[in-house]
């Protein structure tokens, strides 16, 4: 049975065998965990994002890790939120399947997750915190021996108290 774990810390450094970046459309890099991401991998995950073109919301894409200590990189493109009204919630989920449906294809066990779509996409925390604890349970439940582990990196106080309490709930 898959485990699912929340922890503080730098997503760049977790030794799992994909890490998931929380990308633009484009793949092509941006700010937050995205930039983070591709200034840890180095200039050869840049140059592997520019054949992908690109990704839509919800999807998912893998490219390999380079300089990371993960082996993968998933990018997944999540929602801007409008209020919560434009199909938010169910972008956000599709971003969490999806990236776990390439995890699953590719016999990986373990995958990390940063808290996709909180920072400039301006998705509340404690909501996506909820959407993205009860995707995954949804999703082990269909695929229960699938991976092993599940790991949410948190970067802050507010992310890990809403993802502990998104997995207390």
């Amino acid at each position: 049975m898959t485990s699912i774990r929340i922890e503080r810390g730098d997503i760049t450094t977790c030794r799992v065998d994909a890490i998931v970046n929380a990308a633009n459309s484009s793949l092509l890099g941006g700010g937050g965990v995205d930039g983070a991401i591709h200034r840890a991998a180095g200039p050869e995950l840049l140059a592997e994002c520019e054949t992908l073109g690109g990704c839509p919301t919800g999807q998912a894409r893998m490219t390999g890790g380079y300089d990371l200590p993960a082996r993968h990189v998933i990018h997944t493109v999540g929602p801007v939120w409008h209020g919560g009204g434009e199909g938010e919630a169910q972008a956000l989920a599709s971003c969490h399947f999806s990236s776990l449906d390439l995890a699953r294809d590719h016999g990986l066990k373990s995958v990390a997750f940063p808290a996709i779509s909180t920072g400039i996409y301006g998705y509340p925390m404690e909501r996506a915190a909820a959407v993205a604890i009860g995707s995954v349970q949804r999703w082990i439940e269909a695929n229960p021996d699938a991976l092993d582990e599940i790991v949410f990196v948190c970067f802050g106080d507010a992310a890990e108290a809403a993802f502990n309490l998104a997995l207390s709930s």
